[in-house]
This record gives structure tokens, sequence and C-alpha cells, in this order.
């Protein structure tokens, strides 16, 4: 099978099995997705999802934010993951919001990642779900679906795995597929035990077919 045959059928796939992918991050604006985003990272979305609410009535835009320590954001964030870190982040994100960019979340991911807290991968999900810019956020849930189902070939990391993606996918699905991965990686394509039983993706899955050759 082609490359270009894989990838068509992975995407027939996604269209009709989840016609509309959005991220489960729960936000009322692009400053409330870019909260939510920083304090994604090794934290899950429903703890991100409890911790948001409450966080954001105190400081419901980047002014108010930017006027807090991060000792006061820390107690609304602290039962989630490395807390002091994104404490700082939070503060410092806000801060360069307000003193760079007049307070609006940027739309370019290269402008994104002048936020503190705001790498690669967290510039292109706000890209991507906010501005529906065509980009690819890798994270390990996109980088392993797409080595295992054979999208990318020989990605040693997420940037690598980016440009493979992006030069495959047509721009215009670029933010379904980014959710298609993320999904299918978190419910059927786990890490440890995946769910291969209730994958419709078996029949073109290099990971599964190689299990296969070795079970014979």
């Amino acid at each position: 099978m082609t490359s270009k045959e894989r990838y068509k059928r992975t995407i027939e796939y996604f269209m009709e099995k989840m016609p509309v992918a959005e991220t489960e991050l729960v936000y009322a604006n692009p400053f409330g997705l870019i909260v939510a985003v920083i304090l994604s990272a090794q934290c899950t979305d429903k703890r991100v999802n409890m911790i948001t609410p409450a966080l954001l009535n105190k400081f419901p835009d980047p002014y108010a934010m930017a006027e807090a320590e991060p000792s006061e954001i820390f107690e609304y964030i602290k039962s989630c993951s490395y807390p002091n870190n994104k404490a700082k982040h939070l503060s410092g994100m806000a801060k360069t919001l307000v003193t760079e960019f007049g307070g609006k979340v940027p739309s370019d991911p290269v402008l994104l990642q002048r936020l503190p807290g705001v790498g690669r991968k967290t510039a292109n999900v706000v890209a991507s779900v906010v501005y529906r810019k065509p980009v690819m956020a890798v994270d390990t849930h996109v980088f392993r679906v797409a080595a295992r189902i054979g999208l990318t070939r020989n990605s040693k990391n997420p940037l690598d795995t980016e440009m493979q993606l992006t030069r495959n996918i047509p721009p215009e699905l670029m933010h379904n597929a980014h959710h298609w991965l993320i999904l299918h990686g978190r419910y059927i394509c786990k890490s440890r035990k995946p769910l291969c039983e209730k994958c419709g993706l078996t029949g073109i899955c290099k990971f599964y077919n190689s299990m296969k050759l070795q079970q014979q």
C-alpha cells in the first residue's frame, strides 16, 4: 500500500466515523483556550475543565491575570500537574499579551510562541482550534497513532511527525485531523493496551498487521 492510499483510507474512515471532531477542553474565548492548553500539559482535559471555571472567573482576561502574582494563580491550579511552573507561565503569558499584543491572543503560531509557557505544540493547538489555521499540533497521542497506522515513517520527534502529516493532509482537513488522531489515541489506540478490536483501521494499520505476523 502506498502512503497516499493509506492517508486516503484513513481520512475516509474518520470522515465517516467522526465527522465532527473538536477539542475536549472547555473554553469561551481565545484567552480561555490558551489558559486551558497551558494547564493541560501532562494533565488530563477532565482535570483542566474542573480548574478553569474558578480560575477564569477570578481572572477573566489577560489584564486581570497580569495583575496577579503567580502565588495567587497557584491557589486556583494547585490540583493540576506542575502547578508552580504553570502559575509562572500563566502570569508571564498574561503580562506578555498585555504589553506586546494589546491583550489579544495572536493567531500566528510564531507570535504565539513568544508567550511564556507556549511552545510549538500549544501554539499550533490555539492557532488550529480558535483560528482554524492549517497547522498540526503533535502531542503524544498524535505521535503514537500516526506512527502506528503508518502515516509517518521513521519519525524521531514531534516536529518530524508534524512535517510529514502537514505534507499529506489537505489544509482544509488539518483541524479535524488533529482531533481525529488525538481522540483515536485517547480512546482506541491507547499506549499500553490498544483496543484493536474496536478499530476500523486494522486493515491498513502497520502496527496491527506487524503484530499479526509475529503471532503466526
